[in-house]
């Protein structure tokens, strides 16, 4: 079944980070913006299933739970979206009220993800975030009395003067909560994020790279230790909570997004929507389709794509599956390559399936690399 993403680009305010298509938040231009994905939602309607919708962005709890009830319905008015869809709001701590998130709980809401990035004040000074430690907890119990029975939190680490143990007092105090899902992402400091200057002027640093693998490692086994399963290299959830709408990104699964900047990939067509979102809002106004960079995939493109982003997940990729889509034998055509990341203990095979070691999973964009632009044999 698709999966619906319905991008929110604003936020309170812009993390030191960020790298995400988003601005801050502005009501004339957030009421504009909403008849404009209504109007792209209703404009792409074609019945057909869907299992899971998506609301990320940007900061989407900055929409009131009546307007998050539109997008629901137009998304389920558009497609026949499954009873037991997954339905997730991402949130940031310090936007949520409980009167709130009960609204997004009646509107049909029932994953919600919290962006809580780390459970230590300093670091959550450094990188921007307007909540505080405490904060991100309270936002929790309130979802929790609000009736959520799937929540998701966010953590990062390798962050600035971050040491391995600052870590796992995030870790550790995220186990304590209890969600039924976490990700675990390394952060990316990209050249032109604010970030990078405060931390010239700041002389603070990351750990050595080495340090960072500790992290990673040392952070989920403190997982397993708690019951969490990892499922793809940067996710863990309590069994049967993974993440149904991000499972389609790595399983070759098809989708459609909504909104300025979203992705999309349905038949063997891949397309993005404006960035700008006020080109995206005058796209939907003229009556006209916000999409742009619309091209048919090869068959070639998309057997790497399926490799590469499969495996990412822990159960890595299923060849039999693979040779049945797409006609290839994949340890035939790439075998000779990958035999030295197998040798190395990087990467396992054991004639069905194909999946990286957890020490693997550290290299593993050296081991996919493997996938992209070869030569087919």
């Amino acid at each position: 079944m698709l999966g619906l993403y319905v991008h929110i680009p604003f936020c309170s305010a812009i993390c030191t980070y960020c790298n995400f298509n988003r601005g801050l938040f502005d009501a004339g231009q957030k009421a504009r913006y909403l008849d404009a994905l209504l109007a792209d939602i209703h404009g792409k309607a074609d019945g057909s299933p869907a299992d899971t919708i998506y609301v990320g962005g940007g900061t989407p709890s900055l929409l009131e739970p009546t307007e998050i009830a539109a997008l629901i319905e137009a998304c389920r008015g558009a497609f026949a979206v499954a009873r037991d869809a997954e339905i997730t709001l991402e949130a940031n701590p310090e936007t949520v009220t409980p009167a709130g998130l009960d609204g997004f709980r009646a509107a049909g809401v029932n994953r919600v993800s919290f962006g809580v990035q780390s459970l230590r004040d300093e670091e959550l000074g450094r990188l921007g975030r307007l909540h505080s430690a405490d904060r991100a907890r309270e936002a929790y119990a309130q979802a929790r009395a609000a009736g959520f029975d799937n929540v998701s939190l966010d953590l990062m680490m390798w962050l600035p003067q971050q040491t391995a143990a600052d870590w796992l007092e995030s870790v550790d105090g995220v186990i304590g909560l209890g969600p039924e899902h976490v990700s675990t992402y390394l952060l990316e400091i990209y050249a032109n994020a604010p970030l990078r200057d405060a931390m010239a002027r700041g002389r603070w640093s990351v750990a050595p790279d080495d340090e960072a693998a500790e992290m990673y490692l040392s952070g989920l086994d403190r997982m397993d230790t708690a019951g969490y399963v990892q499922y793809e290299i940067s996710n863990v959830a309590r069994p049967g909570r993974a993440s149904r709408h991000n499972l389609k990104y790595w399983t070759d699964g098809e989708w459609l997004g909504f909104g300025c900047g979203a992705h999309s990939t349905r038949a063997g067509v891949r397309w993005k929507n404006l960035s700008s979102t006020e080109e995206y809002i005058a796209a939907a106004a003229a009556g006209g389709q916000p999409a742009t960079d619309r091209r048919p995939l090869s068959a070639e493109e998309r057997l790497e794509d399926a490799l590469f982003t499969g495996l990412r997940l822990t159960a890595g990729l299923d060849l039999r599956a693979v040779k049945h889509r797409y006609g290839v034998d994949v340890w035939a055509r790439y075998g000779e390559e990958l035999q030295v990341f197998v040798d190395e203990g990087l990467l396992i095979y054991d004639g069905r399936s194909l999946r990286l070691s957890r020490a693997g999973m550290l290299l593993a964009h050296e081991v996919m690399t493997v996938f992209i632009g070869s030569t087919v044999r």
